[in-house]
Parts: structure tokens; C-alpha cells; sequence
């Protein structure tokens, strides 16, 4: 495929299609935040109510994490089809099956009203939550990476990348409030099912935003030419998930190392952080979301700086400089927030995601250049989603679990610089892309091509 006839969005759809992204990714990631942080605040208290507190709350955090499970499986079932029939489509039914699930979660019967029922629907819906946020990210940020130019593609493409901190600083803002103007007993009663039911009408608007973009003008032309290929030599394509194995399985490794520091340290930053500051350090939990909320603005700021950063000085430097900087962040982030200062938390977190957001940001566009148009909505998908349930799932639990064997968050620092490592490690083995131009030749189709031009009427050439 010749880069030169590859086919571009026109200067006034590429804002549009990165806005439909970043409006769609932030209300995926609120529906699936705001399970996080009511697994913190709230869940140990209405679901498992039997428990001490803080093995409530590792009950909770333990179906938080099964939600993690469901990833992969979406990241299969979506990359597949994404890669088949197009981006758009599945990222219209992503947004609708995260969007009712969260409500379900909203209208669920309690512990106190239906027993152990209650876990296992809420476990069910938690688990088509992952599902759905499996499909989700590989299809929004593809759809950007292939609608913009190589020279911006980090900057471009680390905006769907900002729906993560944006969908937490509304998760949080919404729960603050609801703390602020509510009793205990109000919020436990009903007060936490509010920003539940308010999914219903966030999905409504990220339908019809979602449904007026159109689809990846790289897809549309590598499915064309998919299908001639198919015609010349009426030979069936390879499922993309074989495909990926066979032409990119160092990539996908390289996107799951990738992963592992920059998962781990955002959900113990920001999810287990509000345990840690409210039964550990005896904040309050208006004050330990409020440091949430504020730092998340400030990385929702952050973001597409990195990712245009990344444009300039490569993808690799970039993520480095975050994980190695998290890495070390962990020894100093649970002191700061030990020392009972509001400040202190704020500027703990904040400088958490700071460099959080310098591997997030250009992540995006990483992921998207190590695979080829065909095999990218599963290869991205699989690399990132498969490594969330060995990262971010048991991140929050794992924590929690330290902390109650040792009393002390200095094991939590360990696990933390462990996985940056990991992450250094993988990084260091993988390609710069930057500056690649994603409208490439497939490596089936090239190596298809060698083998029409090493054949002349079914008898190998000669030189």
C-alpha cells in the first residue's frame, strides 16, 4: 500500500473524531472509575457488611479485580470484529453495554435485602463492565491514530487517552459532592447510587456524538484491499487474532511490559489511595477524593503535553522517563501522604500522575504504530488489555493485602518500583515508532506478493 494514496481525514473531521473519542472514553472510564472508588468508599460497607472493615474492603477491591478478567476476553471478541467490520461499530456497542451495566449497578438490591445474591449480581455486572472497557480503548484510540498525520500523531492520539483522568475527576467530583451535601447514613443508604443512574444519561450523549463520526479512512481502505486480495487468489484471510500471533507476537509482549508500571501505579495512586488515606492515615473521604479530583484535572492537562512531547523526542524516552520516575515516586508517596497534610496527599498524588502521564500519554500512539492496519484494533487490544489482569487488577487488592500482613506501605513501594522495572526492561526492548506512517503494507499480503512475483505460471521463477 503506497503511503502516498493513503487515505486522510479532512482538516475539519479530525477534531470532530477526537472529540467523539475523548467524550466516548470519558464516560467509559467514569462507569468503570466509579466502580473503583465506591469499591473503596462504599461497597465493603453495603455488599459485605458482615466483615471488618478492612477486609470489606479487600472483598470489594476482589470483585473490582474479576472485572479485570472480562478485559482480555473484550479485547478478543472486539479486536476480532473491529479488525473485520470496523472501529465505529464496535465502539457503539462498547459504550452500550458499559452504559447499562453501571446503571443496573445503580438500581441493585443490597446485601440487607437479598443476601449473597447481591455480590454475585454485582460481581455479573462488574464483569460485563471489563468486557465492554476491553473493546473500548483499542477502537477509540485507533480511530484517531488513523484519521491524523504521522508528524502529530502522539499529540492527536493521547486525547482519547485523556478520557481516563477526565472519566476519574468526574467519578470523583460526583462522589465528593454527594459526600459534602449527605450524611453517612444518606450516602450509604442512597446516596451512592446516584452517580450510578447517571450513566444512563452520559451514554445517551456519548451515542449521539459516537454515531456522527465516520469510520478510520485506513481501516476502509486495507478492507478494500483485503477483499481483492480475497478475489485474486480466493484464499480465506487469516482471523486477526492469528495473525497478530504469527507477525507481531513480540509487539503484543512488548505492549503488555509496556503496561505493567503505568497500571499498577494509577490504580494504588488513585484507587487504593482513598482506603490508604481513609483507614490508614484517618483522612476524611471528602478530602481524600478531593486530592483525587484535583490531581486528576491536573493530568487531564498533562496528557496531551506528554503525547506532543513524544512527537518531538520519540515515544521511548518519554515512557522512560515516566516509569523510572514512578518507580521511585513509590518511596516517597506513602510518606507524604502519612504525614496527615492535605497538601502533602495533593502533592503526593499529583506528582504520581505526572508521571503516570508521561507513559500514558504517548501510549496510545506507541501501541497503534507497532501493529499493521488489519491486525491493529486486536493487536493493540490484546497487548494492553491482556496485561491489565496480571497489572491493574490485582493492583488495589495486592495492596491491600500488604498492607494488612505488614502494616506498613513500604512492601506497596516494592511492588510498585518491581513492575517499573518490568516496564523500563520492556520498553528498552522495543522499536521507536515514531514518525511511522501507519498506511503500510500487511505483512501477509507482502509476503503474498513474494510469492506471486517468485512464480510464473505455477513454476518457480528463475533468475
Amino acid at each position: 500500500m503506497d503511503s502516498s494514496t493513503a487515505p486522510r481525514s479532512t482538516k475539519g473531521s479530525l477534531p470532530r473524531v477526537v472529540a467523539a473519542s475523548l467524550i466516548g472514553t470519558t464516560i467509559e472510564w467514569y462507569d468503570y472509575f466509579l466502580y473503583g472508588t465506591a469499591a473503596a468508599l462504599v461497597f465493603g460497607k453495603v455488599f459485605f457488611p458482615n466483615s471488618d472493615p478492612l477486609t470489606g474492603t479487600l472483598l470489594s477491591f476482589l470483585t473490582y479485580a474479576i472485572g479485570f478478567a472480562a478485559r482480555p476476553v473484550g479485547a478478543l471478541v472486539f479486536g476480532h470484529f473491529g479488525d473485520r467490520v470496523g472501529r465505529k461499530k464496535l465502539l457503539v456497542v462498547s459504550l452500550l453495554l458499559m452504559g447499562g451495566s453501571t446503571t443496573l449497578i445503580g438500581v441493585l438490591p443490597t446485601y440487607s435485602s437479598i443476601g449473597v445474591a447481591a455480590p454475585v449480581l454485582l460481581t455479573v455486572l462488574r464483569l460485563v463492565q471489563g468486557f465492554a472497557l476491553g473493546g473500548e480503548w483499542g477502537g477509540a484510540v485507533l480511530l484517531v491514530s488513523e484519521h491524523g498525520d504521522q508528524r502529530r500523531r502522539g499529540f492527536w492520539a493521547s486525547w482519547p487517552q485523556g478520557g481516563a483522568p477526565a472519566g476519574n475527576l468526574l467519578a470523583a467530583g460526583v462522589l465528593s459532592l454527594l459526600t459534602a451535601v449527605l450524611s453517612e447514613q444518606q450516602f450509604l443508604s442512597w446516596g451512592w447510587r446516584v452517580p450510578f443512574l447517571l450513566s444512563a444519561l452520559l451514554v445517551g450523549v456519548g451515542m449521539w456524538i459516537r454515531l456522527a463520526v465516520d469510520e478510520s479512512p485506513l481501516f476502509k481502505q486495507a478492507l478494500a484491499a483485503a477483499e481483492q486480495r480475497k478475489a485474486a487468489r480466493t484464499a480465506a484471510e487469516q482471523p486477526p487474532l492469528v495473525a497478530v500471533l504469527r507477525h507481531h507476537w513480540r509487539e503484543v509482549l512488548v505492549a503488555m511490559g509496556a503496561r505493567m508500571a503505568e497500571n499498577i501505579s494509577y490504580y494504588v495512586m488513585t484507587t487504593f489511595v482513598l482506603t490508604y488515606a481513609v483507614t490508614h492515615a484517618h483522612f476524611s473521604k471528602q478530602t481524600a477524593l478531593n486530592a483525587v479530583l484535583i490531581a486528576s484535572a491536573i493530568q487531564f492537562a498533562l496528557i496531551p503535553l506528554f503525547g506532543a512531547l513524544s512527537d518531538r523526542v520519540g515515544r521511548k524516552p518519554v515512557y522512560l522517563v515516566g516509569a523510572v520516575g514512578v518507580g521511585v515516586w513509590a518511596f516517597v508517596f506513602f510518606g507524604m501522604v502519612d504525614t496527615r497534610s492535605f497538601g502533602s496527599l495533593l502533592v503526593a498524588v499529583t506528582i504520581g500522575l505526572v508521571f503516570h502521564s508521561a507513559m500514558y500519554a504517548p501510549q496510545a500512539a506507541f501501541f497503534s504504530e507497532l501493529f499493521s492496519t488489519r491486525m491493529r484494533y486486536s493487536g493493540a487490544s490484546i497487548g494492553a488489555q491482556f496485561a491489565s489482569v496480571a497489572a491493574g487488577a490485582p493492583a488495589p487488592l495486592i495492596a491491600t493485602a500488604l498492607l494488612k500482613d505488614y502494616g506498613s506501605a513500604t512492601p506497596i513501594s516494592v511492588y510498585v518500583a518491581i513492575a517499573a522495572a518490568i516496564t523500563v526492561l520492556a520498553v528498552l526492548c522495543g522499536r521507536e515508532t515514531r514518525g511511522q506512517d501507519l498506511a503500510e503494507v500487511e505483512p501477509e499480503a507482502a509476503a503474498g506478493a513474494e510469492t506471486e512475483a517468485t512464480t510464473v505460471a505455477g513454476k518457480p521463477a528463475t533468475a
